[in-house]
């Protein structure tokens, strides 16, 4: 990294109706760094980087590119500039192939006709200078997700980008995705490139960070370089508040038995799996990708069958694998994929609220949509979802927000087991204390909350008992006072693999014990 600065923001003000989304935010990138962009869902920053990728113009404050001041920043004079940016919903032709989708819009030409070998060839060797092997034939339908970020990069220096703004990029990787990503990361910075880097994942920063700028509420609050910033002070920057308020709570008196599961098995990736849950706790379930977590949950909902077992709810046993019957008898699952089986984007916020309770609010069949709104009015305001109205299409929520409403739509069944898979993935800081909050309102109420997190410090800080899976079975039960990072990964790799690998940074112990 040097001293030059490749795209400065100074006094950057943007308003749009009712909300100032940045007040005289200052921001610069240097040639060769990854600069690291914090902030909650609603700070400002994808409203900063649409205006350095020219998609927004400022109400007040000047960009300026190379030290040169731009007077007229739009996407086309941006991307001749070098600006480009990588959204997390990446900007891919599904049906057009790897090649076509680099140089779309800007085919090579022989005699006037698509030169399709020279098109493959400088395709071939813009990956290959990212150390992928991809076919570049293939369809990006057909493609990993990890292939397809690859080749919005390669797109990205096919028109010779200095700067590259990535926007959660990270989130559908895999442990090993992402460390080729991260590889991938500094070599451009080696080559000069710099990147601007958007994440929520705090444990993930100081791995690809030189530098760090929190926003809040539209605001600078301050950089830091890497190795100046700690989780604590991050945290603090952006919601005002220390890490220790993540995951402090209460621990409740154990009540009675909920839900047990024996010896559960479906002949796939669940093998002789039994657990159980009591009123007044939460359960963790850790484990690594794969283990057979989301099996297990989907499993004890009913959504996918097993060969053998029983599962038993308070006391009795489940005679039918039904998630029907499951909502009967008060069980609920928040997917860890909340747009596709959690929600129904296309509807109001409303009906994805009362949408797993008509039986009970109009035995009638028919739907009374004043009461429809009321009750749906409730939710919203003891969940504090954000939402200018009941009528609000849910695809256009924060993920915070999303997740609030799939919670809403199961507390308005009056369930009283909670299984929530990833709960905090994707979402803001701000937002995961919120939804950590309600987990530790919902066991003291005398309900019962599964969590299954691959976030280990939340794993540790909200649980009081922890379950570890590893192919299939659960390999260790661990109490809260007896956990760690370290033990957690011990089980969760295999006592051999784990000694084979480099141990992890200490834990974050943070709940309030009793």
């Amino acid at each position: 990294m040097d001293d030059r600065i490749l795209i400065e923001a100074r006094g950057i003000t943007k308003t749009f109706p009712g909300v100032r989304a940045l007040d005289s935010v200052d921001f610069e990138l240097r040639a060769g760094e990854t600069h690291i962009l914090l902030g909650e869902n609603g700070a400002g920053k994808s409203t900063l980087m649409k205006i350095l990728s020219g998609a927004y113009s400022p109400d007040e404050g000047e960009v300026y590119i190379d030290g040169q001041r731009v007077e007229v920043f739009d996407p086309r004079v941006a991307q001749r500039l070098g600006v480009s940016i990588i959204y997390q919903e990446f900007n891919l032709t599904p049906h057009m192939n790897v090649a076509q989708n680099i140089f779309l819009g800007r085919f090579p030409l022989k005699y006037g006709l698509l030169d399709h070998k020279k098109m493959h060839a400088d395709a071939e060797a813009l990956l290959a200078g990212l150390n992928m092997r991809v076919d570049t034939h293939a369809m990006i339908v057909d493609l990993t997700t990890a292939e397809q970020q690859m080749v919005e990069v390669a797109k990205a220096l096919s028109i010779k980008s200095k700067i590259l703004i990535m926007d959660e990029p990270t989130s559908s990787l895999s442990e090993r995705e992402t460390e080729q990503l991260f590889a991938t990361i500094h070599q451009l910075n080696s080559q000069g490139i710099g990147i601007i880097y958007i994440s929520h994942r705090l444990q993930e920063i100081q791995e690809v960070g030189d530098r760090i700028t929190v926003l809040r509420d539209g605001q600078l609050i301050g950089r830091k370089a890497i190795h100046e910033a700690t989780v604590d002070d991050l945290i603090g920057m952006m919601v005002g508040h220390s890490v220790k308020e993540m995951f402090e709570r209460d621990p409740q008196p154990r009540g009675a038995e909920f839900l047990r599961v024996e010896n559960l098995s479906n002949g796939k990736r669940l093998h002789d799996v039994s657990i159980s849950l009591h009123s007044g706790e939460i359960v963790g379930l850790a484990g690594l990708v794969g283990s057979g977590r989301t099996d297990l949950a989907r499993a004890v909902f009913g959504v996918e069958p097993y060969a053998s077992g029983q599962v038993y709810l308070f006391g009795k046993p489940i005679s039918s694998q039904s998630a029907s019957v499951m909502v009967e008898q008060g069980v609920s699952l928040l997917p860890e994929d909340r747009k596709n089986h959690g929600l129904a984007l296309i509807l109001p916020v409303a009906e994805n609220i009362v949408v797993s309770s008509l039986d009970r609010l109009f035995p009638r069949l028919f739907v009374s949509k004043d009461q429809e709104r009321s009750v749906a009015m409730q939710y919203v305001e003891q969940l504090r979802i954000a939402t200018p109205s009941v009528s609000r299409l849910a695809q256009f929520l924060s993920g915070g927000n999303q997740q609030k409403v799939v919670l809403a739509k199961w507390l308005c069944t009056k369930a009283k087991i909670f299984i929530f898979d990833e709960p905090t993935r994707g979402i803001d800081v701000g937002a995961k204390a919120e939804i950590h909050a309600f987990m530790n309102q919902l066991v003291k109420e005398g309900a019962a909350v599964l969590m299954i997190s691959s976030e280990l410090p939340e794993i540790i800080g909200m649980s009081d008992r922890i379950y570890v899976m590893r192919e299939g079975r659960i390999v260790a039960e661990i109490p809260y006072a007896e956990a760690t990072q370290e033990r957690i990964i011990e089980y969760a790799m295999g006592a051999d693999e784990a000694r084979k690998t480099p141990r992890p940074a200490g834990t974050i112990r943070t709940r309030t014990s009793a």
